[in-house]
């Protein structure tokens, strides 16, 4: 991570990669939200990986990619709440727009990161559209147990500070806020793309399937076998390289035919 921006008093690290070189009229941007840890250190859902991928969408697609790590995850300061990481979504589509002029700007979201990615799009219109991959309709489960999170949050490093949260009942409320299968109706028409492993071991792929059918004309890819760390997969990465790549064809058109995305 070779930046920092801030939201809500929180110095939170990032990764800007550039293709090789800026579109004059039509450069389209894209924020990778990751998911909630699922070990101290991220284990296999670490933003670590994140800049290499951003770096490669940059290269192969032509993006501009900002990766950044949430609240409380890797270096970035704060401890976690589902609210503060949706502010910190919205903080790295502002940074993106200001580090670099871009004529549209998308999401891409794993995890937690893709239902916050319906959610941020559901409230800012000017989000061209949305992948989110391996991602939850709601978080119910954890508003079921919110101190069960807390605790494991508090294991894993995510909520650093023992005093953390001030009032308990807004945090666990929080959790009720994010729900992916309500804001889809409100991200359509815009592009959404849901992206899900038939064998998810930790989000059921009938969540993929429900945020689908609330957006109406979602692009519903399923990859058969496929676990829940699908950005390991290599069958997933190239279902997102084309994805990019249509997007950023359809800017193009969209330019030179004088007609907005």
């Amino acid at each position: 991570m070779d930046r920092r921006f801030n939201v809500d008093g929180n110095d939170l690290v990032a990764h800007l990669a550039r293709p090789a070189q800026i579109h004059p009229t039509c450069q389209p941007g894209l924020v990778i939200a990751h998911g909630f840890p699922a070990e101290v250190g991220g284990g296999i859902n670490s933003t670590s990986s994140l800049p290499e991928l951003a770096d490669r969408f940059a290269t192969e697609s032509g993006w501009v990619v900002l990766a950044y790590s949430s609240r409380g995850v890797a270096q970035s300061g704060g401890n976690f709440s589902l609210r503060g990481w949706l502010h910190d979504l919205e903080g790295a589509v502002a940074h993106l727009r200001e580090s670099v002029p871009c004529d549209g700007v998308w999401i891409l979201g794993f995890g937690t990161g893709g239902a916050l990615a319906v959610e941020a799009a559901a409230a800012d219109r000017t989000i061209n559209g949305v992948a989110a991959v391996a991602s939850p309709a709601d978080f119910e489960d954890w508003a079921r147990n919110p101190r069960k999170l807390l605790v494991l949050a508090r294991e894993i490093g995510v909520v650093r500070d023992p005093v953390y949260p001030e009032s308990f009942d807004d945090w666990s409320e929080g959790l009720r806020s994010v729900r992916a299968v309500e804001a889809a109706r409100r991200v359509a028409p815009r592009e959404l793309l849901i992206l899900h492993g038939s064998e998810d071991e930790s989000v059921p792929v009938f969540d993929a399937r429900v945020v689908a059918d609330s957006h109406g004309s979602a692009d519903l890819r399923i990859i058969i076998g496929g676990a829940h760390h699908l950005r390991h997969d290599p069958r997933a990465i190239a279902v997102l390289l084309g994805w990019l790549d249509r997007q950023r064809a359809q800017l193009v058109g969209s330019s030179e035919s004088g007609v907005r995305p």
